[in-house]
């Protein structure tokens, strides 16, 4: 009888293949999640700086020195919103602050008598889709809200 022994090179020969493969997968996904985040916050810096010059810009604008108090008229409401959405207080299409934002997002209004607030709503959503599918019930949502407010009083 003849006995055979197993070389430790052949027994491990592909291994580190098959593990290759059932981890890529996992570590893209990884990979992927991060970039998204890295989006998302990115979205929501950008969100916060356009709510920031706005509302500054309204109460630069909205003090009423004989009245003493804040007051927002129309053009001013429109005038903050196209500030809030792309940059520049006229509207500019195509060069939204974030992909999809809409004058219709943005809220504009006095907070008491002496105070100015602007509110941006906007809803990310992630390159991969609105949502991931579910082994079991109702698909996963990953659209995010992002909110954006600040008040500040009348100069």
């Amino acid at each position: 009888m003849h006995s055979q022994s197993f070389k430790p090179r052949q027994a491990q020969r592909g291994v580190a293949m098959v593990e290759f493969a059932i981890t890529l997968p996992l570590l893209l996904l990884l990979l992927l999640a991060i970039g998204e985040f890295g989006r998302m916050f990115y979205h929501y810096n950008n969100l916060l700086q356009a709510n920031r010059d706005a509302v500054r810009y309204l109460a630069g604008e909205a003090w009423n020195g004989n009245l003493g108090q804040v007051s927002i008229d129309p053009v001013l409401e429109a005038r903050t919103k196209n500030l809030a959405v792309y940059g520049v207080p006229v509207p500019q299409p195509g060069n939204e602050v974030a992909p999809g934002l809409t004058t219709a997002d943005v809220t504009v209004g006095a907070v008491g008598s002496d105070h100015v607030q602007v509110r941006i709503s906007y809803v990310f959503r992630p390159v991969l889709g609105n949502s991931l599918p579910a082994l079991i019930g109702d698909a996963i949502p990953l659209n995010i809200p992002l909110v954006a407010t600040t008040v500040m009083r009348g100069l």
